[in-house]
């Protein structure tokens, strides 16, 4: 497989630069103009350090099929998505081979008596969404919301938050998240 190849290739297809791309990554112009020249061969550190600035897995990398055809998908039929969640809830994702997903748009299900975990998340990028059914708590900081039917949120992930079922009906949510790390 060549790495420098694919690497651009995929770097083209998320709308990159290798000067974006380089200033996400945190290394230099040149190392991202190296490896796509295949002048050098990164270390699979150096790689995984490379594709968090797209943001991508080194699986997905070496497994995405970059042969786009020359329309991107439009349409996701309900059985085309793919839930990405495990357990008893679900996050279904829309548009996960879009070849330059800027966001990460979810149709989630908690059933009664669930929750994202005990520990609450914080990442980079922000979260919005609304619930369609159910009730839904979502705590974010020190605030807790009880959340019905058509409310909706939005916020900075870098704030600890967390979403608990503890009502008796399941709550079914359309949210979205930046950037695209799912």
């Amino acid at each position: 497989m060549d790495v420098g190849v694919r690497l651009q290739s995929i770097r083209k297809l998320k709308g990159l630069s290798q000067r974006e791309l380089a200033k996400r990554a945190g290394v230099t112009n040149s190392t991202i103009s190296m490896i796509e020249k295949n002048s050098v061969s990164p270390s699979i550190s150096s790689l995984k350090k490379v594709l968090a600035g797209i943001p991508m897995s080194l699986v997905e990398f070496f497994s995405l099929d970059v042969e786009q055809d020359s329309q991107a998908q439009v349409v996701y039929r309900a059985a085309e998505l793919t839930d990405i969640c495990s357990g008893a809830i679900t996050m279904k994702l829309v548009g996960k081979a879009h070849p330059s997903r800027a966001i990460s748009f979810l149709d989630e299900t908690y059933p009664s008596g669930t929750d994202t975990g005990d520990e609450m998340y914080a990442h980079e990028g922000e979260e919005a969404g609304m619930l369609v059914s159910g009730k839904l708590e979502l705590t974010v900081g020190s605030e807790i919301f009880i959340l019905e039917p058509g409310d909706s949120y939005y916020f900075e992930s870098s704030k600890p938050h967390r979403f608990r079922n503890p009502f008796e009906q399941p709550a079914r949510l359309i949210s979205a998240t930046t950037p695209a790390n799912f």
